[in-house]
C-alpha cells in the first residue's frame, strides 16, 4: 500500500508539472513561424530552384538569429515514417522544438501521423498535396507556401517528384520520435541510419538543455 502512495504521489506531481508546462509552452518557443516563412520565401525570391543556395541561405539567416541553437554541420540522413521516405537535416532538436531541412529528389507519400505539436511545412521546392478524409479534392501547397498541421491533426500527404521543405514543430517533441522509428522495424530494418538519427537527434536535445533551452 505505501509503494502505490508513493507512485499515486509521483503520478500527482507529474501530471501537474506536465499541465503547468503544457499551459506556459508559448514561452519556452524561441523561433517564430513568421521569421520562418519570411526568410524561406526570401530564399526563393532570390534563388529560386536552385536549392542548395535556398538553403544555405535559410541556414545562415537562422544562425545569425540563434547562434547558439543552430547545427550547422550538414548531417544528411534518410528518414521513413509513416510509409513515406525522405532525407533531413537536423538544424535545431529540443525537448520543445525541432527545425529541420527535409525532402526527396524522387517523390513520395504516406501519413503525415498524429503528433503532440503543430508542424509548419514551408515548400522550398515543389509541390506537397495533402488529404482528409470526406475530402474530394486535394491540398495544394506550392513553393513558396506553408502547410500547417495542428496538434492532433493527421492527413495523407504527397510529395511531388523534387520537392524540399523547411520543417518546424513546436510543442512535445519527444513522444513524436516513436513514429519517426516505427518503420524501421516494421520495414526498412535500417539500424544504420536509425543509430544516426537517435544519436544526432540526443546530441542535440542535451545540447540545447544544457544552453537553458527546453
Amino acid at each position: 500500500m505505501k509503494t502505490i502512495g508513493i507512485l499515486a504521489l509521483l503520478l500527482g506531481i507529474i501530471s501537474s508539472l506536465f499541465y503547468y508546462l503544457d499551459s506556459h509552452l508559448d514561452s519556452l518557443y524561441i523561433f517564430d513561424p513568421e521569421h520562418l516563412h519570411q526568410i524561406s520565401q526570401a530564399a526563393i525570391h532570390l534563388y529560386g530552384n536552385d536549392t542548395p543556395a535556398v538553403v544555405q541561405h535559410i541556414v545562415a539567416e537562422l544562425h545569425a538569429k540563434h547562434p547558439r541553437h543552430i547545427n550547422l554541420h550538414e548531417e544528411w540522413m534518410f528518414n521513413n515514417a509513416g510509409g513515406a521516405m525522405g532525407a533531413m537535416w537536423i538544424l535545431h532538436a529540443s525537448v520543445t522544438e525541432y527545425v529541420i531541412i527535409f525532402g526527396t529528389a524522387v517523390g513520395t507519400e504516406g501519413h503525415t501521423g498524429r503528433h503532440t505539436a503543430d508542424d509548419y511545412f514551408y515548400v522550398l521546392r515543389g509541390t506537397e498535396l495533402a488529404f482528409k478524409p470526406g475530402v474530394y479534392e486535394p491540398e495544394v501547397y506550392p513553393q513558396g507556401s506553408v502547410h500547417l498541421m495542428k496538434r492532433g491533426d493527421v492527413k495523407q500527404y504527397k510529395m511531388e517528384s523534387t520537392c524540399f521543405a523547411l520543417e518546424y514543430a513546436r510543442g512535445w517533441i519527444p513522444p513524436m520520435l516513436g513514429f519517426g522509428y516505427a518503420d524501421t522495424f516494421t520495414s526498412t530494418l535500417d539500424f544504420g541510419t536509425l543509430w544516426r538519427t537517435t544519436w544526432i537527434t540526443g546530441r542535440e536535445m542535451v545540447s540545447n538543455l544544457g544552453k537553458g533551452k527546453l
